[in-house]
């Protein structure tokens, strides 16, 4: 659940951080706007997901549920999520497809207030490779990604758009995002 949680706040947001004048780091609420993955829709496949990872954690053991609600970012019936962009992460001049830094994009191109970006690699026998562009308006950044991912169950399209909204310097207490992947990246070999 934890890695499937990351690879899903990656490709939403983790794109948006291209240019370092932009993106304060600070708190920032993620939300989705489209998500189809190999042609099908899945906002309400998400949904679903949303209720039964609420459930299953309202379930659980007291320390069992702190411990995952610390590993995880918040995230609210709608699918919107509060991440930490940490100091580090705002001054990246490029976007982060990987946070873990092993996949980074092999082209930038900034016009304005628009970048456009293209990335191909391989990350624990994963492949992936797309591209995207990210618009950045005051406080708010949109993000519109299309990507293909190759592993040992397959291939699939996904085409992803988001909005991000800048809420202030004060993470209250939300761990950065480059932390959060650290924690649950197995150690590169």
């Amino acid at each position: 659940m934890k890695k499937g949680t990351l690879a899903i706040l990656i490709t939403l947001c983790g794109t948006a951080f291209a240019d370092s004048s932009s993106i304060k780091p600070g708190l920032w609420e993620i939300k989705p706007i489209s998500q189809v993955m190999d042609g099908h829709d899945m906002t309400a496949q998400m949904a679903e997901a949303r209720t039964r990872m609420q459930q299953t954690l309202a379930n659980m053991p007291p320390e069992q549920r702190n411990a995952m609600m610390n590993r995880m970012p918040p995230q609210s019936p709608d699918g919107s999520m509060r991440i930490c962009v940490s100091p580090a992460m705002a001054a990246s001049d490029k976007p982060i497809v990987d946070p873990t830094g092993r996949c980074a994009p092999a082209k930038v191109t900034r016009n304005g207030n628009k970048s456009s970006f293209e990335f191909n690699c391989t990350t624990n026998g994963r492949t992936m490779a797309g591209k995207g562009e990210r618009t950045v308006s005051g406080d708010s950044v949109t993000t519109r990604v299309d990507m293909t991912t190759k592993d040992a169950q397959g291939s699939h399209t996904m085409h992803t758009e988001s909005q991000m909204k800048y809420l202030g310097s004060d993470c209250k207490g939300i761990k950065p995002l480059d932390q959060m992947a650290k924690e649950v990246q197995p150690p590169s070999r």
